[in-house]
């Protein structure tokens, strides 16, 4: 009796979580190329409500000129190791030792789980300290369980092995996990995803009441010049945080993933006949597996995107969950460069939406 009753309680919660932040589906965004084909109605939760129909109109200007292409050009998860030697000799000659040992080390990370695998091993020396930064393929799991249970045996068997060295944690900070870098933009940390659409002039027209020639402008003088301006860390980008909020909110991700997901770089090109337009996230950070997958409305929405397939390789769902990500993304932030080319869009919108009783 005890455990249906915490069953009924469980499923309360998840309805309760569902139904805390306003959630809508928009789209469909039309996926025509690259790693994903189809069309897709995608689940955003957020309080900024003009932000749905924002990304549907983005969704509506790139399906009509042909869809959207997105790659997934890598994928792992990284966990960063600290330990310390006696002196800086120590810790060259055991930063030597762990990039020397990657087999033996494979064959660790291989013994704490069935999908986790060591893709690259790299030392860093600091004074005396040693910091082991772990790359690992997690299969449909965004990893970070995996990826620290992993490495915390890695550094036991490094320990055993160095009797000159002491543990100091087994996050060292260089994964970089959670918090601004550069390291993940340059090494990766999630699934490095970039999207692309092609929108004919007469649509960016219609649609996005902008030339291509406006919105390429735009791109370059804020997202480019301002951000540099700015010192924004490997980032030119409008707001990618926003659409990654409400679709990891949706599909029961760790939100505080945005903060490495945010940075990217958004491309805007004016051509003769319309505008190419690209996004590119370096850290997605995306599972259909794990914590806060198995809420219902959670699983539902994963299931409807054809994201939660039984038979599926590993890594397959996810892969196809960063994909449609990558779309939304774009979407978004087109929608959001052509408000900004036109003076009072973007307030009227907000104005009108937010306060105006458009939440829905």
């Amino acid at each position: 009796m005890g455990e249906i009753r915490g069953m009924a309680m469980e499923h309360d919660v998840d309805q309760r979580l569902a139904a805390a932040i306003p959630m809508r589906r928009v789209g469909p965004l039309r996926f025509a190329g690259g790693d994903i084909k189809g069309e897709v109605t995608v689940p955003l939760a957020t309080f900024e409500s003009p932000l749905w129909p924002s990304v549907e109109r983005g969704a509506a200007a790139t399906a009509r000129g042909g869809g959207i292409a997105v790659r997934v050009l890598d994928e792992r998860m990284c966990r960063s190791v600290a330990f310390e030697a006696r002196d800086l000799a120590g810790a060259a000659d055991a930063a030597r030792f762990v990039e020397e040992s990657r087999d033996e080390l494979a064959g660790v990370a291989a013994g704490t789980s069935r999908f986790a695998r060591l893709l690259e091993v790299r030392a860093e020396v600091v004074g005396r300290l040693v910091f082991a930064r772990f790359a690992f393929a997690t299969g449909d799991a965004s990893g970070h369980n995996m990826a620290t249970k992993a490495a915390d045996a890695m550094l036991g068997w490094i320990l055993e092995r160095r009797g000159d060295c002491r543990y100091v944690s087994v996050s060292g900070n260089t994964c970089c996990d959670k918090k601004v870098s550069a390291v993940n933009g340059i090494l990766g940390r999630g699934k490095r995803v970039v999207a692309e659409a092609f929108v004919p002039r007469r649509l960016v027209r219609r649609f996005l009441h902008a030339e291509p020639e406006d919105i390429e402008r735009l791109a370059w003088r804020k997202n480019w010049v301002g951000s540099a301006l700015a010192g924004s860390l490997r980032s030119a980008n409008a707001h990618f945080a926003n659409m990654l909020l409400a679709f990891y909110l949706a599909t029961g991700q760790d939100a505080a993933n945005i903060v490495e997901g945010s940075q990217g770089f958004a491309l805007a090109e004016a051509e003769a006949e319309g505008l190419r337009f690209s996004c590119t996230l370096p850290n997605v950070i995306v599972g259909t597996v794990g914590n806060g997958k198995g809420l219902d409305w959670v699983r539902e929405n994963l299931e409807a995107m054809g994201c939660a397939e039984e038979g599926a390789a590993p890594g397959a769902n996810a892969r196809r969950l960063a994909c449609i990500c990558g779309g939304v993304v774009l979407c978004g932030e087109l929608s959001l460069l052509a408000a900004l080319s036109n003076p009072g869009e973007l307030i009227e919108a907000h104005m009108r939406l937010e306060r105006g009783g458009g939440r829905g």
